[in-house]
């Protein structure tokens, strides 16, 4: 192939639906290939941890079945990764389960659909740690401990281009993937048709977020990146957005330590040559992208422990003596929690919003507070302690002991009349890489079959 074209609609898959107009005009130029993301780690350690999606069930469905037709009616593959925002093995089935059911209502002529799976047990980790292979920190966190690894709940490795370039060999024509690595969903089917891992992998770090490199600013808008053995172009096809120089080198630079370099699974797309020029009014083109193999094979994981059951509170503050002194308020809930718990066995968080004013164009304006809303956060290993903690950190707000407070303090403080429960709180307890002799066997590979 002289030329690969890939639509992408939506940065994160469900996590709210993509935008239909736009689709249409990227479907309309023919893409070789129709894929999205579906899933981040910017949403926290709940979902996995407990092994739930994030985004509801309608939209992501709504998103897979504009893409299932798309797909289908252009007889082109159709390719997601990190199904169901976490890429666990049940939300791999249900992405599964959904695109069959969509096939069937839609009595779409029969097609392959391979999946693959992401998650990996605690055995396999300990073994590898054991062994004398250690699991390597990142982001400054130490190598992993097998109590830390006892304290996790679920653990998925981030695939990279392999796993999905696999099943496009095997003839799949739709591919359910594990957690992924964003940008190979994109580069994936590049290198199964032959082009450089350079071109590749930038085709994915600019596709992946979709409309995000795009101007003026508008999320899950469609955008089109076409690779050839030379170049990268990326098209926006909302037409009240462009790719533009500054968009597309800010959106490939944004997120990075350095900002001209991004880590994919066996090596480093490097960026520090890259040349950008606008090729038409809605397009750039990109050259001079680089690619570095790593000398060894490690996969990134991730894990979640549970901390314990949580329940929320709010309160807000008015009273300027009282937003002046937050601190010490905050200081007197906590000795009440204490003194009904002890120090140890319960967690109780405090985020405080307004604290610093109002923001100037260059700067903070460090005006005083008018208003504060304080967001309470009680966690404990039961449902019925964690709502205690919540409500003694909250009510308690309204009977701090300030010394200039003359008689009643209403209006002091504003506690709701009751905490709220919460999903169930999570941590990060695996950011961590594993070595690996075949970049395959972390991600066990299934195919089977929908439509009529």
């Amino acid at each position: 192939m002289r030329s690969l074209k890939i639509i992408c609609p939506n940065g994160h898959l469900g996590f709210a639906p993509l935008k239909p107009e736009s689709f249409r005009l990227g479907v309309a130029q023919r893409p070789d290939v129709v894929a999205a993301d579906s899933g981040s780690d910017d949403i926290g350690p709940v979902p996995l941890g407990s092994d739930t999606s994030t985004s509801p069930l309608d939209w992501q469905t709504y998103d897979l079945e504009q893409m299932l037709l798309a797909a289908r009616g252009l007889g082109v593959p159709m390719i997601i990764g990190s199904s169901g925002d976490t890429g666990t093995n049940s939300r791999v089935d249900m992405y599964v389960r959904i695109i069959q059911e969509l096939a069937l209502k839609h009595r779409l002529p029969r097609f392959k659909v391979g999946y693959f799976y992401s998650e990996v047990s605690r055995e396999r980790v300990r073994e590898s740690i054991r062994a004398g292979r250690p699991i390597r920190g990142l982001d400054g966190r130490p190598d992993l401990s097998e109590s830390e690894l006892d304290a996790t709940e679920r653990i998925v490795a981030m695939a990279g281009a392999h796993p999905f370039v696999d099943l496009l060999e095997k003839g799949a024509d739709v591919i359910i993937g594990g957690r992924s690595s964003d940008s190979v969903v994109f580069a994936a089917p590049a290198l199964h048709h032959g082009f450089p891992e350079a071109e590749a992998y930038y085709l994915g770090k600019v596709l992946e977020c979709a409309s995000f490199c795009a101007e003026p600013y508008a999320a899950k808008e469609t955008v089109l990146g076409e690779i050839t053995h030379d170049d990268v172009k990326v098209t926006a096809m909302h037409p009240g957005q462009r790719c533009t120089v500054a968009s597309v080198a800010g959106h490939a630079m944004y997120e990075r330590s350095s900002p001209y370099h991004e880590y994919v699974a066996g090596g480093l797309l490097d960026m520090t040559h890259c040349s950008y020029e606008q090729h038409d009014e809605r397009t750039t083109r990109v050259t001079g992208m680089r690619f570095v193999a790593a000398e060894e094979f490690r996969v990134k994981l991730e894990g979640s422990g549970k901390v314990g059951e949580r329940f929320v509170g709010i309160v807000g503050i008015r009273d300027p003596y009282t937003i002046a002194n937050v601190d010490k308020v905050i200081g007197w809930a906590r000795q009440q929690a204490s003194e009904r718990f002890g120090d140890t066995g319960y967690e109780l968080h405090y985020s405080v919003y307004g604290r610093n004013g109002v923001m100037g164009e260059l700067e903070p304006v460090k005006t005083p507070a008018h208003e504060l809303c304080i967001v309470v956060q009680g966690v404990a290993p039961t449902r019925e302690m964690a709502e205690e903690v919540a409500m003694i950190g909250t009510r308690q707000m309204f009977y701090a002991r300030l010394p200039d407070v003359k008689g009643t303090a209403g209006g002091v403080a504003f506690p709701f009349d009751e905490v709220l429960p919460a999903s169930a709180a999570y941590r990060w307890t695996l950011n961590h890489t594993i070595a690996v002799n075949d970049p395959l066997e972390l991600f066990p590979r299934g195919m089977t079959e929908a439509g009529v």
